[in-house]
Formats: structure tokens, sequence, C-alpha cells
């Protein structure tokens, strides 16, 4: 689909089939989806990864939000996940008129599949990492499972030509600046949430085990990518604190990509690693003005 019918697309879908409906006051129970994931199962056969899949409403076709979670410190946190987004994430694309798909990756719930995304170190003492971390091995491994993902969705009738936005969590924003990086089909931008790998806040409060890493894979990464993105930050990540984040932006800048930083406010609670999970209030004005920068004309919020 050509960029400017694309543009034409998401200016009718969220200003005519969007500003008719209110607000919804519940979330809708998910669809059960199995998406497969060739060659990452047992002597590699194809795994099937569980899917939560919301469905705004309306008659469709729709746009779709492709969302990927982080990662869990522990490996019991890890095999509990069960709700990949928070609510606040759900409410705000579905009443964009868009339907939202959150595969669990392997490694995580009940997916199986080992731990692909396993970095290769940990902090032994508070503030000292173990170790040679290998992100660029993560971000490979994860990969495969958001263009799987991206590969299912565009077969699905109720998304048919339609454009996809990516937007990931931690590890899962890495994710996805990584999966941007190779031009998938049909996608046309992305949102990196706090994104990175190797954070440990009770060893190693506000510093990832050697972030240098992370700025040499994201300078890599931002050669190679054409998408418009945003990066969305808060200044108390307890994960990677408020100095490496732009740093890591501006590698990945460098590169030419069309992007944007935003280093949002403290978050009150503490916890400015889990914004997106926070109430919407704390970031929809970022994403607003992203999906107008797409060519999307929103329709006032009630």
């Amino acid at each position: 689909m050509r960029l400017e019918h694309i543009k034409m697309w998401l200016l009718c879908a969220l200003c005519l089939g969007v500003a008719g409906t209110t607000m919804a006051a519940t979330v809708p129970e998910p669809e059960q989806a199995r998406i497969p994931l060739a060659g990452a199962g047992l002597f590699g056969s194809t795994l099937d990864m569980p899917a939560l899949v919301y469905l705004p409403t309306g008659q469709g076709p729709f746009p779709v939000l492709i969302f990927s979670h982080g990662r869990a410190g522990t490996a019991q946190e890890r095999h509990q996940l069960q709700h990949p987004l928070g609510r606040s994430q759900l409410e705000y694309w579905l009443d964009k008129g868009f339907a939202v798909v959150a595969a669990i990756r392997p490694g995580y719930g009940n997916t199986g599949g080992g731990d692909p995304e396993y970095h290769a170190s940990h902090f032994s003492l508070p503030g000292q990492c173990e170790g040679h971390p290998d992100y660029v091995t993560v971000a490979a491994a994860g990969s495969k499972a958001v263009l799987a993902t991206i590969d299912w969705v565009r077969q699905q009738a109720w998304a048919a030509n339609q454009p996809i936005v990516l937007e990931g969590q931690s590890v899962g924003g890495m994710l996805t600046v990584a999966v941007a990086a190779t031009h998938p089909s049909g996608v046309i931008g992305y949102i990196n949430f706090a994104g990175g790998a190797g954070g440990n806040p009770e060893r190693s409060p506000g510093q990832s085990c050697q972030p240098e890493k992370l700025t040499e894979l994201y300078a890599a990464l931002g050669r190679q990518t054409t998408l418009p993105n945003v990066w969305i930050y808060a200044e108390n990540d307890q994960y990677w604190g408020p100095d490496e984040p732009p740093a890591w932006h501006q590698a990945f800048a460098a590169g030419g990509s069309p992007t944007r930083f935003v280093h949002a406010p403290p978050v009150a609670d503490g916890n400015g690693h889990g914004l997106s999970r926070h109430d919407s209030s704390l970031w929809a004005g970022y994403l607003d003005t992203f999906l107008q920068s797409l060519g999307a004309a929103l329709p006032a919020r009630h």
C-alpha cells in the first residue's frame, strides 16, 4: 500500500469511524490465537505462540497495533506472564479504532521454547556485572517472534491490507527497534517504550550491564531504519537511569532515521520503567503527536 493511501486511510478511519464512538467503558475479552513460529520448538519444530487479540467495535478491517512485552527478572515471573500489556494501552488503541495483538514469545508464559532472550550476564554484586552480554543475539532471537506475528496479522481478514504500528516495552521495545530495521511489510511506524536489556534495579539501579553495547547495537540499527518512530523513556527509569537512554537514541538517530526522543517527566510512584502501564494521561499526548505525524487526524478525546 502506498504511503499516501495509508495516510488517507488513517485520516478517514480515525476521523470518521472513531470520532462517532464513545470511549470504551470496558475492554472486551480477547480472542485467543496461536501464532506459529518456525524452528523455535523441540528439535527445530514449529512452536505455537499464544496471543491475545482485541478487536475494536465496527466492521473492520482495522489498522493493527502489535505489542511486544518486556522481560521479568526471574524465571518464575516470566513463566507467569499472561497479560502482556496494560489496560490503559488497550483502551487507548481500541478507542483509536486499532486492533491490538499481543503474542507471548518463547521463554514466557506457557509458550515454551527455552529462554532464547537470555543475554548471558548477571550482577554478582551490587553494580558489578559479570559475563559478556550479547544483546545482538537477544535482538535477533526476539525479532523472529515479532516478525512471525506480523506475518500472521497480514493473513487475517480483520486486518486485510491495513497499516500496522509496532509498540514494545523494555526488552520488547528493543526488539521493536530491531524488527523495524528489517523493513517489515505493512508496518508504517513504531513506538519504543523504555527499550533496553540487561537491567537489574535491585542490584544495579539506573545502570544496565555494559550499556555501551546497547549504544553500539542501536547505532547499527539506526543506519538501517527508515520507518518513522518515537522513543519514550521516563526520567526516573529504574532500569536504565536518566543518562543512557538519550545516549542510545543519539547513536541511533545519527544513522538518519526519522525519529524523535521523549524524556517524560519522572513517574510519581518511582516506576518510570513501567510508564506505558500507567494512566494514559502520562503518555497519550506523545502517541497522539506520533500518529499525527503518520498522517492520522485524531478525534478529540473525551
